[in-house]
């Protein structure tokens, strides 16, 4: 990899220039999920500015680019206004692109395609479709199992998916993403 290599990707992909934090720790600060994370996000941030290609790669095989809820608090506190939710974002891309996803985010990448299936088909989310995808993904079968009854009875699980007239714009946009991932 050149020695420019990921941080100019980084910024033709996203416009995020990772060199502009200077590392005040604001973003680490008002994350709410900074606890539950491996690295904070200015922890990710330091380890991209490094240019360290192992730095890289364990930020892409990190349950913290998984774990970012994209609520935009950091970019909030930022004093360079970085956008670490779409840096994140892009990370995950990447992460998934390279095949270098955490063990630990297995559950969270479950849901992550259980949740896209059913909008690439239907071009809306479909609850059945989604629970059925997430569980058969992580054979998580029985879990949530006393709530769904209940559920259906009030109406929060219609039997079809509701299906929109655009689909075929919606499969435009999953096919043309699929083919910048390439």
């Amino acid at each position: 990899m050149e020695k420019q290599g990921y941080i100019s990707e980084i910024k033709e992909h996203t416009g995020i220039n990772v060199n502009r934090c200077y590392q005040c720790g604001k973003c680490s600060a008002g994350c709410a999920v900074t606890d539950e994370m491996d690295y904070p996000p200015s922890m990710v941030m330091r380890m991209l500015q490094t240019n360290d290609d192992e730095n890289y790669k364990s930020v892409l095989q990190s349950e913290s680019i998984w774990l970012c809820i994209t609520c935009q608090n950091c970019v909030t506190r930022c004093p360079m206004q970085i956008d670490i939710p779409r840096l994140m974002d892009y990370m995950r891309e990447q992460s998934l692109q390279k095949k270098m996803v955490s063990k630990k985010a297995k559950n969270i990448v479950s849901f992550h395609k259980s949740f896209l299936d059913p909008i690439r088909f239907t071009g809306r989310s479909y609850e059945i479709g989604l629970v059925a995808g997430y569980k058969m993904r992580t054979f998580n079968l029985l879990q949530d199992l006393n709530v769904a009854p209940s559920m259906f009875m009030k109406g929060k699980l219609p039997i079809l998916p509701e299906r929109i007239e655009g689909r075929k714009q919606i499969k435009e946009i999953f096919d043309k993403t699929k083919k910048e991932d390439k």
